[in-house]
């Protein structure tokens, strides 16, 4: 008889670590829909690379920082689950979409902040709420955290504040939907070369190497140090980590 693959729902996952996250989902013959906000034939190049590589995927419009937007997008999704899948419900939602916006505290503006917060806290957690029916008991929660939330770089205040509320949240979300049999993790990277990162790489000329020698291992990041740890968490050897943040940032500033 044949076996249901797995779903996966990768937020952002046209570029950068979502991409890569989707891709390393495919490897582990993990079925991905990802969501992009305006790049649409990105997304979909991601889509025919998963496909090629054996797996079904889907892309789909999604802009995590308008709320009252996603009652639509769940429409949307659970009709492309009904269509593609023959599925009621998801088994893995990765809130990975996000922005890079450093500024110094004394400078940043209520509408820098705002727009963080709608994107990496006020979105992740009403997506999340809206998404619950369709999470599948037994499903993860993976969210995106960050280094800079153990260690503190000036620039990021309003950035990493938003990433610390994600921290707190994923624990909410492991003791609240444990009846379900849902587990919540937190992947927090260092600094990884994406082009996320790259507005900060290109005005810091030494910014690499710097970030280089503060690394244990002695090197910045790349997508794959990272996509490879989200995708892990899909994984039935992954089944007894719950309410979790796991650092994969090489060892920066120990």
């Amino acid at each position: 008889m044949e076996t249901t693959n797995k779903i996966a729902l990768v937020t952002g996952g046209s570029r950068g670590l979502g991409k890569n996250t989707a891709l390393h989902l495919a490897k582990k013959r993990i079925d991905v829909i990802v969501t992009y906000r305006s790049k649409k034939e990105e997304a979909e190049a991601v889509v025919a690379e998963i496909e090629q590589a054996g797996q079904k995927a889907a892309a789909l419009q999604l802009d995590t920082s308008i709320v009252k937007s996603f009652d639509a997008f769940i429409g949307q999704l659970s009709a492309k689950l009904k269509e593609k899948w023959g599925r009621n419900t998801f088994d893995f939602l990765i809130n990975n979409a996000g922005i890079d916006a450093a500024s110094p505290f004394a400078q940043t503006t209520e509408e820098d902040f705002d727009n963080l917060f709608n994107i990496h806290f006020k979105g992740v957690y009403f997506l999340t709420q809206k998404s619950l029916p369709l999470i599948a008991d037994n499903g993860r929660i993976i969210n995106l955290s960050t280094g800079l939330t153990r260690f503190s770089t000036p620039g990021y205040a309003a950035y990493a504040s938003m990433k610390g509320a994600i921290e707190v949240f994923t624990k909410y979300l492991a003791k609240e939907l444990g009846y379900r049999g849902i587990a919540a993790n937190l992947v927090a990277p260092g600094i990884i070369q994406t082009d996320f990162t790259k507005e900060a790489f290109d005005s810091h000329p030494g910014l690499l190497d710097h970030m280089s020698k503060s690394t244990a291992l002695g090197r910045v990041g790349q997508p794959d140090d990272i996509g490879g740890v989200i995708a892990f968490l899909c994984t039935d050897d992954a089944h007894w980590i719950n309410a979790q943040r796991i650092e994969a940032s090489g060892g920066m500033f120990l």
